[in-house]
């Protein structure tokens, strides 16, 4: 139901989508696929203070130790439009914002 929601504004192109998962989502739709990572102790201390507890707590940092999103991004889509980015800090951030500004922009003139 999600995909059929989606298809039109898909075909379109241009649309950023941001989920917790993608193997569910058609290959064509996307020219880039970013998985942001996070140091778990890092990890740990921001979905505790979301009020993470107990199982969703434990499933998160699990998924994360073992790259559960990474993974399941390169077996659905082509390994060159896989991108893992740090998200440890607001530097990270920073470098991340410039490092995707910098490729939208390449990404503009041949769309």
């Amino acid at each position: 139901m999600v995909c059929d929601e989606l298809e039109d504004m898909m075909e379109e192109g241009g649309i950023l989508v941001d989920y917790h998962g993608c193997d569910f989502f058609p290959e064509r739709w996307f020219d880039l696929v970013v998985v942001l990572q996070t140091d778990n102790s890092i990890l740990h201390d921001r979905l505790a203070s979301r009020g993470y507890m107990g199982a969703k707590l434990t499933n998160n940092i699990e998924c994360e130790i073992f790259q559960v999103l990474l993974e399941e991004a390169r077996e659905s889509y082509k390994e060159e439009i896989v991108m893992p980015l740090r998200s440890d800090n607001v530097e990270d951030i920073s470098r991340n914002v410039g490092t995707l500004t910098e490729w939208i922009s390449n990404w503009r003139p041949s769309h």
